[in-house]
């Protein structure tokens, strides 16, 4: 797979619930707070984890990082870090798992009716759990929750780059559906990019 290539796989989970801070806007993802962020670094093929405390050291890892992926990351989990970021979340290379379900089906699913139905596993928990957690100071066991998330999401991630597609079960009729992705292509484009040199242009013509 993506080997030895400076990509990050990344879930978050957050110290506060869309009750507790109201949703009426977007911006109120950045009131939800991070309790922990996780990810796995195809650069040293480890799996790690970050506490509030260590935002910093865990904003240094994401600036170098030629590609971030994750599921619904784009619109959840980067808006939740940005307070914790140096630069804008939009200025980051993100691909988002689950914009190839919305492309396809027209509408969201969990990564849980995806990984099931892709990878056979499922979730070990669900956001509420997660939350309780934290509130209880179980930070080791909140830690295993989310990196079990990033796990599923690098095994979805990489079975669909094998196979160039995915499946997930619909809530509403409990149909399996296959869903065509192309993110072998989208991964090899981003790092192309990063890769292509920079021209540099003369600045004057004379």
């Amino acid at each position: 797979m993506q080997e030895k290539k400076n990509i990050l796989v990344l879930d978050i989970e957050t110290q506060k619930s869309f009750k507790e801070i109201g949703r009426s806007k977007a911006m109120s993802l950045s009131k939800l707070k991070v309790s922990v962020a996780c990810v796995y670094d195809y650069l040293t093929s480890e799996y790690s984890s970050y506490e509030e405390k260590d935002m910093m050291k865990f904003d240094q890892r994401l600036q170098i990082a030629d590609l971030l992926i994750g599921f619904n990351i784009r619109r959840f989990d980067m808006p939740v870090l940005q307070p914790y970021l140096f630069k804008s979340v939009d200025q980051f290379p993100v691909l988002d798992l689950l914009e190839a379900i919305e492309t396809a089906r027209g509408h969201r699913a969990s990564l849980d009716s995806v990984a099931r139905a892709t990878i056979q596993e499922g979730k070990s928990g669900d956001g509420a759990e997660a939350l309780a957690l934290f509130k209880e100071g179980r930070l080791e066991e909140l830690k295993k929750y989310c990196l079990d998330d990033v796990r599923l999401t690098k095994n979805v991630y990489e079975y669909g780059c094998r196979e160039g597609k995915i499946y997930f079960t619909s809530t509403w009729d409990f149909k399996t559906y296959e869903i065509p992705v192309n993110w072998k292509q989208a991964t090899e484009r981003f790092l192309m990019k990063k890769d292509a040199p920079k021209i540099d242009f003369p600045t004057s013509l004379f």
